[in-house]
This record gives C-alpha cells, sequence and structure tokens, in this order.
C-alpha cells in the first residue's frame, strides 16, 4: 500500500478552493449536489484507509482477536511507520464512530421528538404554532408527514407576500430534501475535518436554493428576500432542536444581495477555463484519486492478509 493508504486522509484539502468558489459562481443546486458528493466519496475513503491502518495497529496489540498472521511482519511493512500510525488510527477509528453514530441518532431523535410535538394539531402540510416566538422551519417526515412549522409570531410580522414567500422557502426545503444533503455534509466533516468547509458551504447553498426555488415560485425575488429580511430581523430562532439546522437563517446579507441581483446561470458543469472550473476539476480529481487509492489499498491489504493467514 505504501504512502497511497494515507493520501484519502489529506485529499479533502484539494476541495477547499471550490468549497469557496461555489457558493459565488455556481447555481446553488448544482454546488449542494457537487460539494455534497465530494464529501461523501472522500469521507468514506478516509474512514476505509483508517480501517486498513487501524488493522495493522491492532494485529500488534497482545490478546488481540486477530489471527495471529496478521502481525507478520509482511504485513506490517504495508503501512509506512506501522507502529505509531497503526495504534494511532485505532482511538482515531473509534472516535469516529462514536461521533457520527451520535450525530445520526441525535438526528433521528431530534425529528421524533418534533414530530411528536405537533401530534395535537391537525395532520396539514403546514402547521401552526400559537407562540409568539418568531421562527419557521421545515420538518421532514417522508412523503405526506412533511410539514412546514411556523408560529403566529413569525406571521403577523410579515406581509401576505412574504408569507407566500417564506411557506415557498420551507416547502423547497422539503421537496429537495436539503436535509438530507445537510446530515451527509455534516457526518463527513465529523470523520474527516478537513471537510469542515465543505459542510460550511453546503449549509449556505442549501438556503439559496431555497431561496432561487421560492422566487421562482412566487415569481417576486424582491418578495422574498424581503420575507428573508424581516424574518431575520425579527427571528430568535426556534426555541429547541430542529433537524439538521434547517431553521438556521444562514448568512442573511449575501442571501438578499443574492436575491436583489439576477437569476443564477443554470450549468450542470462549469467551464474548464474559469477559476470555479479549475476548483471543480480538482476537487472532483481529488475524489477520484481519493477513490483509487482506497480502493487499492484495500485490495492489496486483503491479498496480504489472505497469503499471511494460516489455511
Amino acid at each position: 500500500m505504501g504512502v497511497f493508504v494515507f493520501l484519502p486522509l489529506v485529499l479533502p484539502l484539494t476541495a477547499w478552493p471550490i468549497a469557496r468558489l461555489a457558493e459565488q459562481h455556481l447555481h446553488p443546486r448544482t454546488a449542494t449536489r457537487l460539494l455534497t458528493g465530494v464529501a461523501a466519496v472522500m469521507a468514506a475513503c478516509s474512514t476505509l484507509c483508517l480501517a486498513l491502518v487501524m488493522v495493522v495497529g491492532t494485529a500488534q496489540l497482545p490478546g488481540n482477536p486477530l489471527p495471529d498472521g496478521w502481525s507478520d511482519p509482511e504485513v506490517r511493512a504495508a503501512v509506512p511507520y506501522d507502529e505509531v500510525a497503526g495504534k494511532a488510527a485505532i482511538p482515531a477509528l473509534l472516535a469516529v464512530l462514536v461521533v457520527c453514530g451520535r450525530t445520526w441518532w441525535r438526528h433521528a431523535r431530534v425529528r421524533r421528538r418534533a414530530h411528536r410535538a405537533l401530534a395535537g394539531l391537525r395532520n396539514t402540510e403546514v402547521a401552526v404554532l400559537p407562540d409568539g416566538a418568531p421562527y419557521a422551519y421545515a420538518l421532514p417526515g417522508g412523503g405526506r408527514r412533511d410539514r412546514v412549522v411556523v408560529t403566529t409570531g413569525l406571521l403577523e410580522c410579515l406581509e401576505p407576500a412574504e408569507r407566500r414567500a417564506l411557506f415557498a422557502h420551507e416547502r423547497a426545503h422539503l421537496s429537495a430534501r436539503h436535509h438530507r444533503f445537510l446530515l451527509t455534509v455534516r457526518l463527513a466533516a465529523q470523520a474527516n475535518p478537513f471537510l469542515r468547509p465543505l459542510r460550511t458551504a453546503v449549509s449556505y447553498t442549501t438556503e439559496r436554493w431555497a431561496d432561487e426555488d421560492a422566487a421562482r415560485t412566487v415569481g417576486s425575488r424582491r418578495a422574498v428576500a424581503r420575507a428573508i429580511g424581516k424574518a431575520a430581523l425579527v427571528s430568535r430562532g426556534a426555541p429547541s432542536a430542529t433537524p439538521a439546522g434547517l431553521a438556521a437563517a444562514g448568512p442573511v446579507p449575501r442571501r438578499v444581495a443574492a436575491l436583489l441581483g439576477p437569476a443564477p446561470a443554470v450549468r450542470t458543469w462549469p467551464s474548464l477555463f474559469t477559476a470555479v472550473g479549475v476548483a471543480a476539476w480538482g476537487a472532483a480529481t481529488g475524489a477520484v484519486v481519493s477513490a483509487m487509492s482506497s480502493a487499492n489499498s484495500a485490495v492489496t491489504m486483503v491479498l496480504i492478509l489472505h497469503a499471511a493467514t494460516p489455511l
């Protein structure tokens, strides 16, 4: 395997330029899908390689349950600095599994609690809470259980056109399943901290995606901009946790400025002869190299372990 086993751990650095440029130059839908896909691939590859290194480290521990042949010198030689890297990979992988598992469990728990809190209300697409605190969020539930939650406090602060924009924005979150993108990049960033810039970027691009869909639905970009600005001024956020951070307002001034400008061009892939194109191809190349390195390392490790295991 050589140093190739370590490449997926650092290749997420190649995605940093596109994390910044995608927000500014790509359509929010394209940016969200690109960044989420890159983050998911790189996180999976880095976790796989961490597991491969951990096998070498675990085989060195006294009383380990692995076959004795897995601690042979030829197995350890497959990983550079095997004594240090192998043992360091054990707590690192355990930390990744614990943090990601806890995040997944908390996400499911928050969704269950949110749905239970609305159990006493009519089963309609929009749930209006008699609460003076102004806030709103999209609550995914799968199909007919998707609901937009809004308080009377926020509705009283908005004009009719702004209310339509608010509902269109939250419905866009649900129809595009933005919570899945947000949860994916959140787990990816916890699996590999180098992917945190992509998580921040996707948090913004999903909001911009919903903004653009809402503007197309209501037919007025200014109405959506006014609704976002006014809601941000009066809102103090939901009093309890909401799924995948969908209630977060995001960088409101940037969103409003984008809505007051022309609609972004819809392109499936940026031109190579632009800065964002070079960054996109760099991130895509990094993801491909990461996948190839992890696959090569996995196949090599399986062959070595098979040869080292006595029949």
